[in-house]
């Protein structure tokens, strides 16, 4: 989760190839591509900031630097919401990481070579991500 508290404005790349570049554990750095609407996202989020607290992207709802409890707090805030339009969600539990392995189900799902998901998500070794193959499998 530090990773995506961590990212600066200028790891955003929103022009010609729009990715965003991260620093993971033991100072790992790798580039991940991004979706259209997540650039559409990103703008307007951008645009409506303009005045962002030094180069942090996130802000947190009570000062410059965003942490993990607030991150939780509003990933359960989002769930919640989210649950009054698609109910089987209530009562379960989705945490940033959930949300990472999900990620990269639909990644595989839709054709991701698994050596390009386990690259996207830092992962030392292709057969930490071999378990999506087995899961997906099932």
């Amino acid at each position: 989760m530090s990773e995506i508290i961590n990212i600066r404005v200028v790891d955003v790349v929103l022009d010609g190839s729009p990715c965003v570049h991260l620093n993971g554990k033991g100072r790992r750095k790798r580039t991940i591509p991004l979706w259209k609407s997540t650039v559409g996202t990103i703008r307007a989020w951008l645009h409506t900031n303009l005045n962002m607290h030094g180069d942090t992207a996130l802000l947190g709802p009570v000062g410059p630097a965003y942490d993990a409890s607030e991150c939780g707090a509003t990933l359960t805030l989002a769930v919640n919401r989210a649950a009054v339009i698609q109910p089987s969600l209530k009562g379960k539990r989705v945490s940033p990481h959930i949300l990472r392995h999900t990620t990269a189900m639909h990644l595989l799902q839709n054709g991701v070579p698994f050596n390009l998901i386990a690259l996207w998500h830092g992962h030392e070794s292709v057969n930490t991500t071999h378990r999506y193959v087995e899961a997906n499998l099932r």
